[in-house]
């Protein structure tokens, strides 16, 4: 490309986009993904790889997120790393904040440019920030509510994007999980992926397992039916007496987003039911936190959350150290568990709770996520952990 004598060797490019902070601070950038607006909370996650997962995740619902690593979307994107299950559903995250802008693929999985694919799942983006100055302004002050805006004309209504970002009331007391969830039920029998073979079928499952869904991930899914369950997925709302006529061997409960106590109002009589039912029980993350509610805890919001893939971990139960996925703003208030529940797992970032357990019952859940993806897979042996309690159960 050759620069005509007109033309200015040093163009002076109009922003396309903004991100207008609560606080009335504005940060220009360019557009790119969907036309339009999100408002939402403003989290930065840590994870070098896998976006595709983590933009698609439903417990991001409500929330803009900020890679930190500058380098996304070089790999394209694809139909095998969607975690999403209900595809109608809302797609998880509201917004994604970049340093650079967005390169062509180059990756031999890759069907579409993530710019393409931010536009079809009509999630709005804007490159050109400086993520480290946003980063470092979420670890001193936490995950402040914010307006992406992005308009090709570069025409944007300042007053109105402040003060849409100053009274979106943010996280705490929103009960988000009727957006997400399935709306009917339906069975999971897809196994994990595997290298020159793509996902695998269960077809003799050992378990009978129920899941329910307050926007679980697919990863979740095929971890269990790979370790031998038939897994019925259930809507958010089910009643405890529909989930134990099922005569489940074991009961999932999945990760999502929001606060856990607003969810909690009408999950957590349901989870005392089937605690009480003495059915082995597992949660992850907001499946975590209600559990935790349901055995007698309170949860907090959290000053900046933990999202990313490489957050440490320690299994209080073994001594070991596992490095695992995170993506969670509220924790179980450890303070709060009554003595019948025993902490199993705290991360080493900030010693918050990460796992407890039932002494006295097959119950237990973990904050982060051991399905990974993405992320590590240290922890896949929870899994296996529950598939043992339920043989247990069975032989007894």
């Amino acid at each position: 490309m050759t620069t005509s004598d007109n033309s200015s060797a040093w163009p002076d490019l109009k922003p396309t986009a903004l991100l207008v902070l609560a606080d009335g601070t504005v940060l220009e950038g360019f557009g790119l993904g969907a036309e339009g607006q999100a408002v939402g909370e403003v989290c930065f996650n840590t994870a070098m790889t896998g976006y595709e997962e983590i933009l698609t995740d439903p417990s991001y619902a409500g929330q803009l997120i900020t890679f930190t690593f500058p380098h996304i979307g070089n790999v394209g994107t694809n139909d095998e790393d969607i975690e999403t299950v209900n595809m109608a559903a809302t797609p998880g995250a509201r917004g994604v904040i970049l340093r650079a802008g967005i390169t062509d693929p180059s990756n031999y999985r890759a069907t579409r440019h993530l710019d393409a694919w931010l536009k079809a799942r009509g999630i709005v983006g804007v490159a050109g920030i400086d993520t480290r100055a946003l980063t470092a302004l979420i670890r001193s002050k936490g995950m402040p509510n914010a307006v992406i805006a992005h308009a090709r004309s570069g025409k944007f209504d300042l007053h109105g994007l402040k003060e849409e970002a100053r009274e979106w009331p943010g996280l705490e007391g929103m009960d988000l999980v009727p957006m997400v969830t399935s709306t009917q039920r339906f069975n999971w029998d897809e196994t994990p992926w595997e290298w020159g073979k793509g996902f695998g079928i269960q077809d003799k499952p050992e378990f009978n397992v129920v899941a329910i869904d307050y926007g679980i991930k697919r990863n979740i899914l095929r971890l269990l039916a790979g370790e031998g369950c038939k897994v019925t997925v259930v809507t958010a709302t089910t009643p405890a007496e529909d989930i134990l006529a099922m005569k489940p061997d074991g009961v999932f409960l999945s990760n999502g987003p929001g606060d856990p106590a607003e969810t909690g109002k009408y999950a957590v009589p349901v989870i005392k039911k089937v605690i009480d039912s003495g059915t082995p029980t597992f949660g992850i993350c907001l499946g975590h936190q209600m559990l935790g509610l349901a055995l007698g805890g309170k949860t907090m919001k959290m000053h900046q959350g933990h999202h990313g893939a490489n957050h440490p971990v320690k299994d209080l139960t073994t001594g070991k150290v596992e490095i695992t996925s995170m993506n969670h703003g509220f924790a179980v208030d450890k303070e709060t568990l009554p003595a019948n529940v025993e902490q199993t797992h705290i991360s080493l970032f900030d010693n918050t709770n990460c796992g407890i357990a039932l002494k006295d019952k097959p119950v237990f859940s973990v904050q982060y996520h051991p399905e990974a993806s993405p992320g590590p897979r240290d922890s896949h042996y929870l899994f296996r952990r529950f598939t043992d309690l339920m043989r247990e159960k069975k032989r007894a």
